[in-house]
C-alpha cells in the first residue's frame, strides 16, 4: 500500500510546518491552544556514580539536550498535538492507555500512514479517564524509544486533587559504554529471550536523582516505566503512603505497599501513582529503590525541604472514577489467546517503519508477520457493545507485559497468584501464567494488541483485535 492509497483510504489529516513550542523537562498543557512536538537528533550528559559525566550522541527527544517534556491535558477537554517528524526516519506517536478515537491511536498501516520527514500529524481527541499515561513512537519503535522517544502524558482530574506536589517519574534505561557511547539496543540473543537490557537506569534521564518536596506535604509520585525491556522490582520507603492508581486508574483493590523482602514489579508499558507523606523533617531522605540483577539501586530519592506543612493523608478524597462500563462478566463470551516462542523465521515486513531479519515470536502461534502486510486478519473480532473474557495464556518461559490499545479490562483470575481487580490497559504475564481478563468492548476499531518488550513486538508478538 502506497502513501496516495493509504490516505484515500483512512481519511487521514496532517499538516506541515510547526515547530517544539517548549521543552526539555517543561509541561505543555493545552488549555492555551495547539500543543506542538517535533522529534530531533539530540545529546544528553548522563553523570553515573562512580563513573562520571559523559555526554551521549545520537539520543532522540522532543527538546534538545533533555528528555521529552511531560504533556498535561484535562478530562474532557478536546486536546490537539501537532506532531512534526524532525528525523530522516518515518515515525508515528501512540498515546499508551488513552481510550481514543481509533484514527488517533498512531500505529503504522492499522490506522494512519507514517509521518515523513518534515510531515506534520494532527492527533486530535478528548481523554475520557484521568491518570498517567504516556507516549511513544509507534514506528522505528525499537530504534526511536531506545534512543530516548518516551514521555509521560498525564490526563488531569478537572477538580483538584489535593496535593502539594505532583512528580513524573519516567523510568527508563539506555545502553552505554564505558565512554557513554550508545552501544546496540537489538541483540537477537536478547529478542529470543527476555530482552536486551540497559545497563545505565534513569529517572528523567537521570542517574539516581534527587527532588526536594515540601516538608510534611502530600505528594503524588506517577511512575510509569517507559523502558523498552525491563521490568522494575521496585521497593517503597517506610514512611506514610498508598497506591492511589494503576495504570490510570484509580485502584478499586488495594495495593499492597512493596517493601524490599516483596517488590512490587512494574513492566514496560505500565504505571502507578503513589500518595506520599514526606517527614517533617527539613533535609530527611526517602529514597524508593529497584532491584537490578542482583544488585539494589536508588530509582529516586526525595528531600524534605522548607517548614513542614503538617498534612496528613487522611486530608485526601478517593480519586473520582474513572467512566468506565463494567463488563457483564456473568454472560461474557471467552476467546482464547497463546503467547508463545516460534522457531526462527525471515522476520517481518513493516514497509517504512523498520523491520528485523527475525522471527521469534507468536499469538496463537502465528507470528505477526509485519505492519505493511496486506490481508492479515484480526487475532479476534468482539461485537461492539458486548462483553468479554480474554483468556491470556503464556506458553513461554519468559514474561510477556500484554498492552491492548484504545480499550481497558480488568483482571478476574490466574492459575498461578492472586491478581488485584483494577481496571488495566497492560498486564505483565508471568512464566506459564493463564489469566482471565474481562472487558466490554465499547471503542470500535482496530486496535493493536502486543507484548511490550519491544524486541518480542518487533519480531512476532503482535497483532490487532477488531471492535465492530
Amino acid at each position: 500500500m502506497n502513501r496516495r492509497q493509504f490516505l484515500l483510504g483512512s481519511g487521514a489529516v496532517g499538516a506541515a510546518g510547526l515547530t517544539l513550542a517548549a521543552g526539555g523537562t517543561q509541561f505543555l498543557a493545552a488549555e492555551r491552544g495547539p500543543i506542538s512536538l517535533r522529534s530531533r537528533m539530540t545529546s544528553h550528559v548522563f553523570n553515573r556514580p562512580g563513573v562520571g559525566a559523559f555526554e551521549t550522541e545520537g539520543l532522540i527527544s522532543l527538546a534538545d539536550n533533555a528528555p521529552p517534556p511531560v504533556v498535561r491535558l484535562t478530562q474532557g477537554e478536546r486536546a490537539v498535538i501537532h506532531m512534526t517528524n524532525g528525523l530522516e526516519d518515518y515515525t508515528t506517536m501512540h498515546w499508551h492507555g488513552i481510550r481514543l478515537p481509533n484514527a488517533m491511536d498512531g500505529v503504522p498501516y492499522l490506522t494512519q500512514f507514517p509521518i515523513g520527514q518534515d510531515e506534520t500529524f494532527e492527533y486530535a481527541y478528548t481523554p475520557p479517564d484521568a491518570g498517567t499515561y504516556w507516549y511513544h513512537p509507534h514506528c522505528m519503535t525499537m530504534n526511536q524509544m531506545a534512543l530516548g522517544l518516551t514521555g509521560l502524558l498525564i490526563v488531569e482530574e478537572p477538580e483538584d486533587a489535593g496535593f502539594d506536589l505532583d512528580v513524573p517519574l519516567n523510568l527508563k534505561d539506555f545502553r552505554l559504554d564505558a565512554e557513554g557511547q550508545l552501544r546496540p539496543f537489538f541483540t537477537p540473543r536478547g529478542a529470543a529471550r527476555g530482552g536486551t537490557l540497559g545497563n545505565v537506569s534513569t529517572t528523567n534521564w537521570s542517574v539516581e536523582p534527587i527532588y526536594d518536596v515540601p516538608s510534611g506535604g502530600l505528594v503524588r509520585l506517577r511512575f510509569a516505566a517507559t523502558d523498552t525491556t525491563r521490568i522494575y522490582k521496585l521497593a517503597f520507603p517506610d514512611v506514610p503512603g498508598r497506591i492511589i492508581a494503576w495504570d490510570g486508574h484509580p485502584v478499586e483493590e488495594d495495593i499492597a505497599w512493596p517493601m524490599a523482602d516483596k517488590p512490587l514489579w512494574l513492566g514496560p508499558g505500565q504505571r502507578m501513582d503513589v500518595a506520599l507523606r514526606v517527614p517533617d523533617s527539613e533535609g530527611s531522605e526517602v529514597s524508593f529503590t529497584g532491584q537490578f540483577g542482583t544488585s539494589q539501586r536508588t530509582v529516586v530519592t526525595l528531600r524534605a525541604s522548607g517548614a513542614s506543612r503538617r498534612r496528613d493523608l487522611a486530608e485526601l478524597k478517593p480519586l473520582p472514577r474513572n467512566p468506565i462500563a463494567e463488563p457483564d462478566v456473568a454472560n461474557a463470551e471467552i476467546r482464547q489467546l497463546v503467547f508463545g516462542w516460534t522457531s526462527d523465521g525471515k522476520g517481518s515486513n513493516n514497509g517504512l517503519c523498520g523491520s528485523y531479519g527475525y522471527t521469534f515470536w507468536s499469538i496463537d502461534r502465528s507470528p505477526w508477520p509485519g505492519d505493511a502486510v496486506e490481508g492479515v486478519g484480526p487475532l479476534a473480532t468482539l461485537e461492539l457493545g458486548k462483553s468479554y473474557i480474554l483468556r491470556l495464556k503464556n506458553e513461554s518461559p519468559n514474561l510477556h507485559p500484554i498492552h491492548l490499545h484504545g480499550l481497558v479490562f480488568k483482571p478476574l483470575r490466574s492459575n498461578q497468584r492472586q491478581l488485584p481487580g483494577n481496571y488495566t490497559d497492560t498486564i505483565l504475564l508471568m512464566k506459564n501464567e493463564v489469566v482471565d481478563i474481562a472487558l466490554k468492548a465499547d471503542n470500535p476499531g482496530d486496535w493493536a494488541f502486543h507484548c511490550h518488550v519491544i524486541e518480542h513486538q518487533k519480531t512476532g508478538l503482535a497483532g490487532y483485535i477488531r471492535v465492530a
